[in-house]
């Protein structure tokens, strides 16, 4: 401490310059950078923060990591990096990073061996079970994990424990998409890929805000330099990405669904479709059409506040356009009509012709690193390689690859996210196993979470963290490796398939995910029959590439060395009879799905839907007045586990805040920086910061939802989509009042 006030004195004094610091010299692969940067070795790895998938370089000395390089050859990013790329290397050496097995023992935590965590697991999960039955047991994981361990752990819950009461976080944010392009083609899969966007004519991004959300897929956009390129967005908030559009929507609220029928409805009495490819392709368009009917400029406009012309310039610029590229996040996933509006989307795409070709796709851009990887291997909402649990050739195909009976394979998929908590609250489940992921931030209505996880009778936590708001609630923690100290694949949004390496060993007794399902395997007694032989994730991936071949997500003709030579390799990517460097040129082409008008479908047609908006859940009254918007911001990633212990991105952005009208400002008698409090019918929050901005509008409050010192999951409600199961975080009411201290 007393070195500490000295150094600080003696700067500000003029005596210490910080000149070692901030010392410059030259790298021999990055040239001239920060002297106390330049390691001994780069390792190759990919960003383990969202979806976009960056390549990186991170910088070693000493057995720690001290830098971060963009990958300039990665056919992602071309060796840029956002805020949160730029600075992951300090998530790595953190205070908080958890290393050793911890057990609760009257309310406090206590280290334990692994051999003991591990039998003490099993033993309460086994008293459970014998109890309850095997779906006494439920398993939430996370979108951070590398493939082969979701494969692992898939195949760990599924046969060893034996319950399929297993979902991921990723159902709050992207198995809205998943049930979308299920319904409309089939499977999972979003068609597109990145390069669309440098090529498309027309990008109609709905709901994404994607200049902070996934900022570097600006640049693709920036890439584009087709004179006549559109930007078109649709958001309630006039986001920095609206501020890079040629055309605004500022539509109200969960008016998605309206305005893309409207937009149909325009191009159905323009005549501006693709009758041959409906007619070729795709069955239920007639159907689809009547229900536009009432859909005419007028109505659109007054429902969702947006002009007629500004709606019929829309409509026009997207039906004669040569390809449009629509893509959305978590505007349309994040509702309980989520699915219908991935229908929506997929409809418009499909009668307009902009699917399987260049420049053109309904892409949905996924959130975290790996969402991919769980959605095509996990055994969550589908089969290993988007096999159906309610088909039993579907079924067969997987019980011989593992060499189990068949009907030790699930006929239904288990109980989705919301559904195992609340069969938690119906104590229908007492034992829970959370990796890698903090709902006690991230779920909605954090009260009814927290009544839940009060009914458990063994809760294990297993994370690269503590404390967190979800493992100060466990019985029993295991501390995990984390991205930068194991090895495997991620798969990103257009879907390709990208390498992760090890660069340092993980702090104290952590381990991998991998090693420490082999490790539960074992004590279960069920290894040799699950993972015979199996030693590393290369022995998960083989087995993976295997079950893969033949399906969409075709891995079979991929291998470790080839992915990292050609930085990425796009699924599918089927066994090949080339080698050298031909193989390397077929593997880094870019591959777009239904190409050949061909789905995956019975019939191999494209469906369309009709789509209705339904009520929402919840709209503001006299008592709360406001819509809550939430999402993020650039500098943080979900619930600030890893960001918040970053001081340079802690310093960009301390805290959360409140956006809101000046209208409604005044109208309250609030300023700008003075602290509020939000209140729901659920809870409330307090001494949050106002910004006053017309960037949102009347009637609207938004809410960034990284902090849990200001949980906005306190306000949200508890409604789900009913095919996705995905929560609504983007609409309830509140109200707003000046914080009153007591």
């Amino acid at each position: 401490m007393i070195q500490k006030i000295y150094g600080k004195f003696a700067n500000f004094i003029g005596l210490d310059h910080l000149a070692e610091k901030y010392t410059y010299d030259q790298d021999e692969q990055f040239g001239f950078m920060a002297k106390n940067k330049i390691p001994e070795k780069w390792v190759a790895t990919t960003c383990g923060y969202c979806s976009v998938g960056c390549g990186l370089h991170i910088g070693v000395r000493d057995g720690k990591a001290v830098s971060i390089k963009g990958d300039s050859g990665h056919l992602v990013n071309y060796g840029k990096l956002c805020p949160k790329g730029l600075s992951e290397h300090y998530t790595l050496d953190t205070a908080d990073r958890l290393r050793h097995p911890l057990l609760k023992h009257n309310n406090k935590f206590n280290k334990v061996t692994w051999d003991d965590a591990l039998g003490i697991m099993l033993d309460q999960f086994r008293k459970i079970q014998d109890q309850y039955g095997p779906e006494g047991i439920g398993v939430i994981s996370t979108g951070q994990m590398v493939t082969e361990e979701y494969y692992t752990l898939g195949k760990l819950v599924q046969l060893g424990f034996g319950t399929k009461n297993y979902d991921g976080n990723t159902t709050l944010c992207m198995s809205t998409a998943v049930a979308g392009y299920k319904r409309s083609f089939g499977s999972d899969g979003p068609p597109g890929a990145y390069e669309d966007l440098r090529l498309a004519d027309c990008i109609f991004l709905i709901g994404a805000n994607i200049a902070e959300n996934h900022p570097i897929l600006t640049c693709w956009l920036d890439a584009n330099e087709n004179p006549d390129r559109h930007l078109i967005v649709a958001d309630p908030r006039a986001t920095k990405t609206a501020m890079m559009s040629d055309i605004f929507l500022p539509l109200k609220p969960r008016t998605d669904i309206t305005l893309l029928n409207g937009i149909m409805h325009i191009l159905i009495m323009e005549g501006l479709y693709d009758k041959d490819y409906i007619d070729k392709h795709t069955v239920g368009f007639r159907e689809m059409v009547e229900g536009l009917n009432p859909y005419t400029p007028e109505y659109v406009s007054e429902q969702t506040g947006l002009s007629i012309t500004l709606i019929y310039n829309t409509a026009l610029t997207i039906g004669k356009a040569k390809s449009v590229f629509t893509a959305w996040t978590m505007g349309v996933n994040h509702s309980d009509q989520g699915t219908e509006t991935v229908n929506a989307i997929n409809n418009l795409s499909l009668m307009t012709g902009n699917i399987g070709k260049v420049g053109s796709a309904p892409f949905s851009i996924t959130g975290q690193c790996n969402a991919m990887g769980t959605r095509e291997t996990s055994c969550t909402s589908s089969l290993p390689g988007y096999r159906d649990f309610t088909k039993q050739e579907d079924r067969e195909d997987i019980a011989r690859f593992w060499g189990v009976e068949e009907s030790r394979i699930p006929t239904s998929r288990g109980l989705a996210y919301p559904d195992i908590i609340e069969a938690v609250i119906q104590e229908k489940i007492k034992g829970l196993w959370i990796l890698g992921t903090n709902p006690l931030v991230s779920f909605p209505n954090q009260h009814l979470l927290e009544e839940a996880f009060s009914r458990l009778d063994f809760l294990v936590v297993q994370d690269g963290y503590h404390p967190t708001p979800t493992t100060k609630w466990a019985d029993l923690i295991l501390p995990t490796a984390i991205w930068g100290e194991k090895e495997g694949t991620y798969t990103n949004s257009e879907r390709r398939v990208s390498k992760v390496n090890k660069a340092v060993d993980p702090p104290g007794e952590a381990k991998s995910d991998f090693d420490i399902f082999l490790a539960i395997a074992r004590k279960l007694g069920v290894e040799d029959q699950l993972f015979p032989g199996w030693h590393s994730v290369s022995d998960a991936f083989e087995e993976w590439k295997k079950v893969s071949k033949g399906r969409l997500c075709d891995y079979s003709g991929m291998s470790y060395e080839l992915i990292e030579s050609v930085k990425g390799i796009q699924w599918p990517f089927p066994e090949s009879k080339l080698s050298g460097e031909g193989l390397a040129k077929e593997a880094a082409q870019t591959r777009r799905l239904y190409t050949d008008g061909q789905f995956q479908t019975k019939d191999r047609k494209a469906i369309f839907y009709k789509v209705e908006p339904k009520p929402l859940p919840e709209t503001p009254n006299d008592e709360y007045p406001f819509y809550l918007n939430t999402g993020r911001t650039v500098e943080h990633w979900h619930t600030r586990t890893k960001t918040g212990n970053i001081d340079l991105l802690e310093r960009l952005s301390p805290e959360a805040w409140v956006e809101m009208n000046p209208k409604d400002a005044q109208q309250l008698g609030l300023k700008t920086d003075e602290k509020i409090r939000v209140v729901s019918q659920r809870g409330e929050i307090e001494k949050i910061t106002l910004r006053i901005t017309e960037t949102i509008g009347q009637g609207q409050i938004f809410i960034p939802f990284h902090w849990h010192e200001t949980n906005v999951n306190n306000l949200t409600i508890n409604a789900f989509d009913p095919f996705s199961r995905e929560p609504n975080f983007k609409q309830c009411a509140v109200k707003v009042e000046k914080y009153q201290q007591e």
